[in-house]
């Protein structure tokens, strides 16, 4: 593919959801993560220089995701007010998660983890996507998004800011602050960021959720119920089997 054609927003084959190259896509993402779950224990023992340095050269990456596109948008004429701000759920969650890795905010973290994975991991499955692979634009969608389970994930595994009930709640409040200001913006652009005024004109699960304005409702239910579930089975579970196995080995002989 020639360089011209790899960044040509208007000349690109178009993206075919659970295609060949999405389903490698979610399988690399999916890798990645399982690799830094599996060497959680030797990250963690490694030195709080190599640790930091390794937050500080991923939020950079991060940032630079999030620069190439609004430069991407400027050089193939596309940039507009209406539709390239990082006014997006997973463009805010993108830039506020490399703050975490930055701050290592636990506030930060507990309002980010569930509300930017889940957010993330959705659109990774049903991307709002008009490129295929190997367009730049493709490429650049699922880094970003998988950077933001990956930083908020690495600062769980890694740096041990563990969640709580609160961090339910708290995931929920920075969704409804986020919609209401993105709303604002919405109104004052004549613009559709974050999809608070019409849906997608991609297939996505918002199509399950009904019409304007029900599935925003919608959304409001599936969050709390996938927030709730991720604390549960990732969280909560493991860590009260974890407990019991301990008092168990503490009452044998």
């Amino acid at each position: 593919m020639a360089f011209s054609s790899w960044l040509d927003p208007y000349d690109a084959e178009p993206f075919i959801f659970f295609s060949k190259s999405h389903l490698w896509a979610m399988a690399c993402i999916a890798i990645g993560l399982l690799l830094t779950y599996l060497f959680r224990n030797e990250l963690r023992a490694t030195s709080d220089r190599t640790r930091r340095n390794i937050r500080i050269y991923l939020a950079l990456f991060m940032f630079g995701c999030e620069i190439v596109l609004q430069a991407w948008y400027i050089y193939g004429g596309v940039w507009s007010l209406r539709t390239s701000l990082p006014l997006e759920l997973c463009s805010i969650s993108l830039l506020l998660s490399g703050i975490v890795l930055l701050t290592r905010s636990r506030l930060l973290h507990s309002a980010l983890l569930f509300a930017g994975i889940a957010g993330a991991l959705m659109a990774i499955v049903t991307p709002n996507l008009g490129y295929a692979y190997p367009h730049f634009r493709f490429i650049q969608f699922f880094t970003a998004h998988a950077c933001i389970i990956l930083a908020l994930l690495y600062m769980t595994w890694v740096e041990q800011l563990r969640p709580t009930w609160r961090s339910v709640v708290a995931s929920m409040v920075f969704v409804n602050v986020a919609a209401f200001v993105v709303y604002i913006m919405d109104v004052i652009l004549d613009a559709n960021y974050m999809f608070l005024r019409h849906k997608p004109d991609t297939a996505s699960v918002l199509d399950l959720l009904g019409p304007y304005p029900v599935y925003i409702l919608g959304e409001e239910i599936l969050a709390m119920v996938m927030f709730s579930l991720m604390y549960g089975l990732f969280f909560a579970i493991p860590e009260r089997v974890k407990n019991r196995m301990k008092r168990g080995r503490g009452t044998t002989f």
